[in-house]
């Protein structure tokens, strides 16, 4: 083949319409996320773009929309526990996974505002490729 995969761009989930000043509050507020722009052609569909670490995730507005129960993006995080308690102290419902331990991962659930499930995990050892 003569082409290659370098990566992933970024991750959409979706939200309902009107859901900018929700995302915001959760997704640059609470998560720490930079908000970035929409290209101007694009902003008409509403929705809101955030940075997180080296990739970007955008919360696109879906009509008919149903929250991903089970597809989900993860993000991997530096001081896991830090996280996991500031999450808490703000209200955030924190559900821990506990099958980490064989994997040499820890990791936990929350969901967004939108009923999305996030899963948040930190390596104690080099992830297996």
């Amino acid at each position: 083949m003569s082409f290659s995969y370098i990566g992933i761009d970024h991750v959409q989930l979706a939200a309902p319409p009107g859901c900018e000043a929700e995302a915001r509050r959760f997704f640059a507020g609470l998560l720490g996320w930079a908000e970035i722009p929409k290209p101007e052609p694009l902003r008409a569909r509403g929705g809101v773009w955030f940075q997180c670490g080296r990739h970007q995730v955008h919360i696109g507005v879906q009509a008919d929309f149903a929250p991903a129960r089970k597809a989900h993006p993860a993000f991997e995080v530096a001081d896991l526990n830090s996280l996991r308690d500031h999450l808490r102290r703000s209200g955030v419902g924190v559900i821990d996974d506990e099958a980490r331990a064989e994997e040499g991962v820890e990791r936990f659930y929350v969901d967004d505002p939108f009923g999305n499930r996030l899963e948040f995990l930190e390596w104690s050892t080099t992830p297996k490729a």
